[in-house]
């Protein structure tokens, strides 16, 4: 029997053992996707405990107690912070196999040197040791971030928020990790929202530009990607139940754009042709400032309305969409893609059936003399455990290059989530160690380790352009 994760977790042969203690287990991180607040990490925020650090905003962990028929007043109402934690730690001692598990664990290792089992008999020693490290200096938000060897990290954003905390971060010598913004225009696309016309209002102010049809809320958010482009921003996310492809004329879409503005909502066919065309200049304008384009599909959000009506979004009532239908991601790709224009993109879906479709569609698009010019994003949200991981890689590395893969994403907001990096390197390392000692991969230590670097940190410090301290040893 195996010891408990322990320094050989997931690592099931001699190879994958000399791969990630040798070559992933050192790597920095570069975090190019993730939900930390600046503010927080500006400001140094500290925990009191863990259930500050733990369940404050982490909607996995709060769908997880839910499952274990923990009251809401101890998932995200008023309850005690020792009386939340003590509920967690008895719902995690029943998730066998859940990721959560594994993080929980690999986290009171990494950060508070627990090397036991947290569970109910043992949640007031833990909850006590925890808190006694948590007083220490190093433990606030920026000494956790660099503890994890963080090198730099961009956050979501949208277009009108004024990065005032991006700013102070870059301008304060004290702190050496790069804490980039990453353009989220979801907002801006959203015709279907009740309060769009407040929203324009936000972006208005913040362009200094009036928004009278389609073409001035262009004009607007060019402005904006000016300026986030000024603050480091080097890539764009979106968030989308699926990409459309419905081709429609521009007169059309200032047609559907200036009935939105009088107050009449789009139908579905007219916001599809508006979402196409928005998607359309986006992509052209990404193309040209250099930025990637990250593209997250496959998910409906906020299916119960009890929970949305009490907390908002982001409360852990999101679930995976039905397969994708790749005629119009491929058509969207494909009209970027004939006059030149195709941005560096990452594709993720929800639903992990969604996985060889994807990677068939990438290998259509590739070339420009880029590594992975368009990518498969890593296993995403509910497929961020040890079979969706691997169930992403093996499948990229039977449809596309694996060595091109920029690799793992925190998409998180909290400060405690790196050691998902090291969770996501021990299983590549397993995968790659077995197939070295099946013979399906040759023991050439020196191609392996290219491929595990460049996927621990590498690949995403090039393909992304960021100028950090040592960027110069990663080879193109």
């Amino acid at each position: 029997m195996k010891p408990f994760m322990d320094e050989e977790f997931l690592l099931d042969t001699d190879a994958a053992r000399r791969l990630y203690h040798t070559y992933a287990e050192p790597m920095p991180i570069a975090d190019y996707h993730c939900h930390i607040d600046a503010r927080e990490i500006f400001e140094d925020r500290r925990f009191e405990n863990l259930t500050q650090a733990w369940l404050g905003g982490d909607h996995y962990k709060w769908r997880l107690m839910r499952a274990g028929g923990v009251p809401e007043e101890l998932v995200t109402g008023n309850g005690g912070d020792w009386e939340k934690f003590q509920k967690w730690a008895g719902v995690l001692e029943l998730a066998a196999g859940s990721p959560l598990y594994h993080w929980s664990h690999l986290e009171l290792r990494r950060y508070f040197g627990y090397g036991g089992v947290l569970n109910e008999r043992t949640a007031e020693e833990v909850w006590a040791l925890t808190r006694e490290k948590l007083k220490e200096p190093s433990m606030g938000a920026r000494g956790l971030i660099r503890q994890s060897g963080v090198k730099v990290l961009c956050t979501t954003d949208d277009p009108a928020d004024p990065l005032e905390w991006h700013r102070r971060l870059a301008e304060d010598p004290g702190f050496p990790v790069q804490v980039l913004p990453a353009w989220r225009p979801d907002r801006a696309m959203s015709l279907e929202r009740t309060d769009y016309p407040a929203y324009l209002e936000r972006l208005e102010a913040a362009s200094g530009r009036k928004i009278h049809d389609f073409s001035s809320l262009l004009d607007a958010l060019r402005v904006r990607m000016d300026f986030f482009a000024s603050m480091g921003c080097v890539t764009a996310d979106h968030g989308l139940p699926y990409v459309p492809y419905a081709e429609a004329s521009r007169k059309e879409v200032e047609t559907i754009f200036s009935w939105r503005l009088a107050g009449r909502m789009p139908e579905k066919r007219e916001l599809a042709a508006f979402r196409t065309a928005f998607l359309a200049v986006m992509g052209r304008e990404y193309h040209k400032r250099g930025w990637v384009m990250q593209l997250h599909f496959g998910v409906k959000r906020d299916n119960s309305s009890r929970l949305y009506a009490g907390l908002g979004p982001d409360a852990g009532a999101d679930c995976i969409l039905s397969p994708l239908r790749s005629g119009p991601l491929a058509d969207y790709l494909n009209a970027l893609d004939r006059t030149g224009e195709l941005p560096k993109t990452i594709l993720y879906s929800l639903n992990p059936a969604d996985n060889a479709v994807i990677g068939a569609l990438i290998g259509c698009f590739q070339g420009d003399g880029i590594l992975g010019k368009v990518q498969q994003g890593s296993a995403w949200w509910f497929n961020d455990h040890k079979d969706g991981m691997e169930a992403q890689l093996k499948s990229l590395a039977s449809l596309g290059l694996l060595g091109s893969f920029v690799g793992m994403l925190t998409d998180s907001r909290s400060l405690l989530s790196y050691p998902r990096h090291e969770y996501f390197r021990r299983i590549l390392c397993g995968i790659l160690g077995r197939w070295v000692e099946n013979g399906e991969y040759p023991a050439d230590w020196e191609a392996l380790s290219r491929i595990v670097r460049g996927i621990s940190y590498e690949n995403a410090v090039r393909y992304f352009g960021f100028s950090v301290p040592g960027a110069e040893a990663v080879q193109v």
